[in-house]
């Protein structure tokens, strides 16, 4: 089993790494958020990295030992990366608080939105936000509004939902606020 250490580190900071890149360009985005948290991203390349340590010990050809020094340089990329980007969160969502303001559910229960109200105080602006939950923990920004902190959201069918005076076709993909 030590043997395949390396070789699973291999696969698990490749799979980690392409989570990554995807949960950055989603959020750039704004498509549907299907990477787990980035802190169980930190996790995984965490354990990528002390797998491909354990994985030194393999030395039957130089393809092994070249797979355990490139999973290791990656995962410590990796882990260093997600660190910066989970502690930048932790340390910057008390700047921008994010609060609750409501959810609501179409009337056949198919779509539920939650709305956040952000205020960044003088490093930038406030306004309310609206995220589509998926399953698990799929998430999509579908409404962004500047300068707004209530929300009144009616449903006008299961499909279609007016927030604030601007109608949503959440099964055409709509989105207010985001380009």
């Amino acid at each position: 089993m030590r043997k395949q250490y390396n070789l699973w580190a291999f696969y698990l900071i490749l799979v980690c790494f392409g989570l990554a890149t995807y949960s950055l360009y989603s959020n750039m985005k704004n498509t549907w958020l299907i990477a787990p948290p980035n802190y169980i991203l930190l996790i995984i390349s965490l354990i990528a990295l002390i797998l491909g340590i354990v994985g030194f010990k393999d030395k039957r050809n130089w393809w092994t030992k070249t797979r355990s020094w490139l999973t290791v340089i990656l995962s410590s990329l990796t882990t260093v990366g997600l660190f910066l980007v989970v502690s930048f969160t932790l340390f910057f969502s008390s700047v921008g608080a994010n609060e609750h303001i409501k959810t609501v559910s179409s009337t056949d229960g198919n779509y539920t939105i939650d709305f956040y109200r952000f205020d960044a105080g003088a490093a930038g602006s406030f306004g309310v936000r609206g995220e589509l939950n998926g399953p698990l923990w799929f998430k999509k920004r579908i409404y962004l509004q500047h300068n707004v902190e209530q929300v009144q959201a009616e449903w006008k069918n299961n499909d279609k939902v007016s927030i604030n005076n601007h109608i949503l076709k959440l099964d055409e993909g709509d989105t207010y606020g985001y380009q």
